[in-house]
């Protein structure tokens, strides 16, 4: 097992022990929320040199005040991004990722900052200060923006979540479709893969800029070395969200404890439910079984994609024709 496989482990271990305190109350899931709404917001614009600090970013954000001596573009940059950071929520069980989706997310951040240039492929040349590598032509950008979309659809069951929203940050990156505001929507976008996999945000601090700017600059020749990066923010923020459930009072008690035992085998409610049904209808079809589970087709695929990933299950014969077989039914 590579090093990098190992980081994917841990971060699947991770994010069973997060599956463990599933279903929150609304009013935990509301904050922490929110809680990401800010922190990612303040965290994204600093990586590009917006001055406001956390706690200003949360002032501005949610009360909708001005910082007094701070520029005007950088309240217009945290107020975007929010907007932007809700948009990924609401299309997080849409199934499949479409290119008005990115030309939203831009619009969303950019539309106080320029509203002509907000929403639209750039048409001037840009360069990266500080990179050997040149950025798509502009003549380029519409078919390169098609590939990576239809990489995305083609892949998004297939890869490791991880690799997914590493890959998909990298590729779009490296296009810089829009005029500004490229690093701001690839984290939205990298973020987006992540939460459709059920996983958490990840957070890249402004304090590790020059990794983040090295490690996709080495991804060139060697794109192991950015997915690698990201791991690590993946699973340092999993850590963090697990540190503050486990300082708070009103988790149960009884969830603490089994993700103090940290059960390899700890299944979230609706995996329990896809196993079972599984376990009765092998070849029950996704949309077979999100009407059986209550829950939307593309929550079922990543659910399956999932228990397929921690060896609950395995497909046996083609998609069209085949089943599916439980290789581990423990239960939690």
């Amino acid at each position: 097992m590579t090093d990098l496989q190992k980081k994917y482990s841990q971060a699947d271990e991770n994010n069973r022990k997060l599956s463990a305190y599933r279903p929150l109350p609304p009013e935990t899931l509301k904050s922490l929320r929110e809680y990401y709404r800010v922190g990612l917001t303040y965290t994204s614009n600093a990586l590009e040199g917006n001055s406001l600090t956390e706690s200003e970013t949360k002032v501005v954000i949610e009360d909708g005040l001005t910082i007094e001596g701070k520029p005007l573009r950088d309240h217009y940059e945290a107020v975007g991004h929010a907007k932007a950071y809700d948009y990924i929520y609401n299309i997080t069980e849409k199934e499949g990722l479409a290119e008005e989706d990115i030309l939203c997310l831009h619009r969303l951040f950019y539309q106080q900052i320029d509203s002509e240039k907000a929403g639209h492929y750039r048409n001037v040349k840009v360069y990266i200060s500080g990179s050997r590598y040149a950025v798509a032509a502009v003549s380029k950008i519409p078919d390169e923006m098609q590939k990576l979309v239809r990489w995305y659809n083609e892949n998004e069951k297939k890869l490791h979540p991880v690799e997914l929203a590493a890959t998909l940050h990298q590729r779009f990156v490296f296009i810089h479709p829009f005029v500004d505001g490229n690093g701001r929507v690839a984290r939205l976008l990298m973020n987006l893969a992540l939460l459709r996999n059920g996983y958490t945000i990840a957070i890249i601090p402004a304090i590790l800029r020059h990794e983040y700017i090295y490690s996709l600059e080495t991804a060139h020749t060697r794109p192991e070395v950015f997915t690698d990066f990201i791991a690590d923010r993946v699973i340092a923020t999993q850590l963090d969200l697990l540190r503050l459930m486990r300082d708070d009072d009103t988790v149960n008690d009884t969830v603490n404890d089994t993700v103090k035992r940290t059960n390899t085998s700890l299944l979230s409610k609706t995996e329990q439910a896809v196993l079972d049904a599984i376990s009765t209808h092998p070849d029950y079809s996704y949309e077979q079984l999100a009407a059986t589970c209550g829950v939307s087709r593309p929550t079922i695929a990543r659910t399956v994609k999932s228990l397929q990933i921690h060896g609950h299950i395995r497909r046996v014969g083609s998609d069209k024709t085949g089943h599916w077989e439980v290789i581990n039914e423990v239960k939690p």
